[in-house]
């Protein structure tokens, strides 16, 4: 199942993808919540509806309507560096014994197809396709067996990063948390609906092809990210995980290849879909 947040007509409105449309959930079922958050945690009650929802025709083609960011405010985003063995050979890093973990901030959030800033303090934008977990369930402690669990479903991610800012002290945070980069979509595949463990991950920037890659060749998996994350901190429904990104990022290019503005970036994820970000000068 693929749950779409969008608006139309001027409204926002979550509906379940159905061919090249959307059924808009609060039409067919006006008891279910109207909030992203709200119904992951009311999901187990509702799936038996939702899922009536895929066979409908759809109440609005997508080319009708503008997606928005699949959850509108994220209680964290969390990004884990390193987790491609060739991203981690380009870099020049030795391979992590153990995750490394830092946070994006909340209004670092974006939509799938809305704009990347090159910000007002820096030329040095990058980009960085990753798979995105979305949590559903609050949870501490998870064991590996018991992760899949706890996830609500995945998105296409582009995890932008400033990367002065990001390498100017020993802490990224500072520079993966620029306002728009991080956007995520075009919708979530619920969890029951997409292995991750072997899918196609790549990356085009004005349709040239600067990564590619498969989750096979993550070195923590989802299951053992969740598992270590977990004893660190409450994971609530709307967490958002960035699970690392293979080789090809610009700035380890000669000379680096900033995004610039007027391009565009597509991160496309097999069995999910592709977001598109149009790059311009923050205003």
């Amino acid at each position: 199942m693929k749950i779409a947040r969008y608006e139309h007509a001027g409204q926002e409105r979550l509906g379940i993808v159905s061919g090249n449309g959307l059924v808009e959930i609060a039409r067919h079922f006006p008891e279910a919540p109207r909030d992203m958050i709200a119904l992951m945690e009311s999901f187990d009650a509702l799936r038996g509806d939702l899922t009536l929802c895929e066979s409908r025709p759809p109440d609005v083609d997508l080319g009708a309507v503008t997606l928005l960011s699949p959850v509108k405010r994220p209680g964290k985003i969390m990004g884990i560096g390193l987790n491609y063995a060739d991203h981690v050979a380009e870099s020049g890093m030795e391979m992590p014994a153990d995750q490394l973990w830092f946070s994006k901030a909340a209004t670092a959030i974006n939509g799938p197809f809305g704009t990347l800033h090159v910000p007002r303090v820096s030329d040095a934008l990058d980009y960085e396709v990753e798979l995105v977990i979305v949590i559903g369930r609050k949870c501490r402690y998870v064991s590996r067996e018991d992760a899949k669990s706890v996830i609500f479903g995945y998105c296409v991610g582009n995890d932008a990063t400033v990367r002065d800012w990001q390498f100017k002290t020993s802490q990224f945070v500072l520079g993966k948390s620029f306002d728009t980069t991080a956007p995520v979509g075009p919708w979530i595949v619920t969890a029951d609906a997409l292995d991750p463990a072997e899918l196609e991950v790549s990356l085009k920037v004005n349709g040239e092809l600067r990564q590619h890659s498969n989750t096979r060749h993550l070195i923590f998996d989802c299951a053992s990210m969740i598992e270590h994350l977990s004893k660190a901190m409450t994971l609530e429904p709307g967490d958002l995980l960035f699970t690392g990104t293979p080789s090809g990022v610009g700035a380890v290019m000669k000379p680096p290849k900033w995004l610039r503005e007027g391009d565009l970036v597509r991160a496309e994820i097999e069995g999910i879909g592709a977001i598109e970000n149009r790059v311009t000068r923050e205003p």
